[in-house]
């Protein structure tokens, strides 16, 4: 007979999976950094630095104040251990994992990528060929380098036929970041900007690398629907379908029922089920515990929504809205901004949610200001609205 899940055990294999409930380090550095995102498997990269870009949040989340320039040194230094591609979205990924997205580069090549980046594949071949005979002669590439020439339609964010030759050629795996100046990717061949002893591993067939990424997705997650399992990396329906049978029939993927859940449920061989998980974190919108909006529902039976493409008057709880996570529940949300110029950490709302407790305000004061300190700031100064905003004030 299938298992059942309460809620809360789920909820707890999903939490230790992904790297809460630990002690944090006292002094977190590259090592921590390393192990949390091979934990993770993927870290969602996004050009929004209202408070600070989201990839540097995860590894905050996880181990508190680690310093950025170690996320920094893995991911673009000369000894790094992650590579940018499209992982769950642009992502970083460790380096060992390369090989298991090939088959999606491979497809790239062959015009599997968003419609217009497709469309533009078959229409300008010569051209992009060209766009990559001129890196490989000149070396590592910005986006500037490739800036003239006709533009697109604004749908296309008036990109040139430069940088979505770029685009193409970095879907496609042909080339990718070496490192970064600022946010702007500097880009070269994928053969020279990787280790070689990354570019020498065996390419695994399609199903072998599509199985390994539904095991760290399983691992990463703990108990997972197949959507959600799918969704950790994007995979195609049907691949993911095929893939997450195969490992039910090997014994590594468990079905399961969750009570509350509609859709049947795997729990991952070795997931840890912890009695409880304690603990605080400020979440990135973009983190992996969040991320899928249905999952976040379906976990915290909280509401998480992205509004920063929402107009102003519509939004209900801000521009850049973190949740906080408190033990095992998400207690509270807050908009917040870095206000660099005036050295605070801006908390533009902030509200309680069901599960919030009478020490929600303390705690989630005490991770602000770790927030503020992290960040180089000086403080955090309450000047927005919410039912939290007036007790967070006084905790602070």
């Amino acid at each position: 007979m299938t298992e059942t899940l309460t809620l809360k055990t789920a909820r707890r294999i999903a939490l230790a999976a992904q790297g809460f409930g630990k002690t944090r380090p006292a002094a977190p550095g590259r090592s921590h950094v390393r192990d949390a995102a091979r934990r993770l498997g993927v870290i969602q990269i996004d050009s929004v630095n209202v408070v600070t870009r989201t990839h540097y949040l995860p590894a905050f989340s996880r181990l508190g104040d680690y310093p950025r320039e170690a996320l920094e040194a893995e991911a673009w230094g000369p000894r790094r251990s992650l590579f940018e591609y499209w992982g769950h979205e642009a992502s970083l990924l460790p380096l060992e994992s390369q090989p298991l997205f090939r088959w999606r580069m491979e497809r790239a090549q062959g015009g599997a990528m968003w419609t217009g980046l497709s469309r533009f594949g078959r229409e300008k071949r010569d051209y992009i060929d060209g766009v990559l005979a001129e890196i490989e002669r000149r070396g590592p590439v910005t986006g500037g380098d490739f800036a003239e020439g006709p533009r697109g339609a604004p749908g296309w964010w008036s990109w040139s036929d430069g940088k979505r030759a770029l685009e193409w050629l970095f879907w496609a795996g042909l080339i990718t970041t070496k490192t970064r100046n600022g946010f702007e990717r500097v880009y070269d061949l994928t053969e020279r900007a990787l280790p070689a002893r990354i570019i020498d591993l065996p390419t695994p067939e399609e199903a072998d690398a599509q199985r390994e990424l539904v095991r760290i997705s399983a691992r990463a997650m703990g108990v997972a629907t197949a959507a959600d399992l799918r969704d950790y990396f994007r995979l195609p329906l049907a691949d993911a379908r095929e893939r997450i049978a195969e490992l039910v029939e090997s014994g590594e993927l468990s079905p399961v029922a969750v009570k509350g859940w509609r859709q049947p449920a795997y729990l991952a061989a070795g997931a840890r089920t912890p009695r409880k998980v304690a603990g605080a974190a400020l979440l990135s919108p973009f983190d992996n515990l969040i991320w899928a909006r249905d999952r976040t529902e379906r976990l915290f039976d909280v509401k998480v929504r992205l509004e920063i493409y929402t107009p102003v008057h519509k939004r209900a709880h801000g521009y850049y809205v973190l949740p906080f996570l408190e033990d095992e529940a998400i207690t509270a949300r807050v908009d917040l901004k870095s206000d660099r110029k005036g050295g605070v950490l801006l908390v533009q709302a902030a509200w309680r949610e069901p599960d919030a407790t009478a020490e929600t305000a303390a705690r989630l004061a005490t991770e602000l200001k770790r927030m503020a300190g992290w960040l180089g700031l000086d403080g955090v100064e309450i000047v927005g609205k919410g039912d939290l905003a007036e007790d967070l004030a006084a905790a602070l």
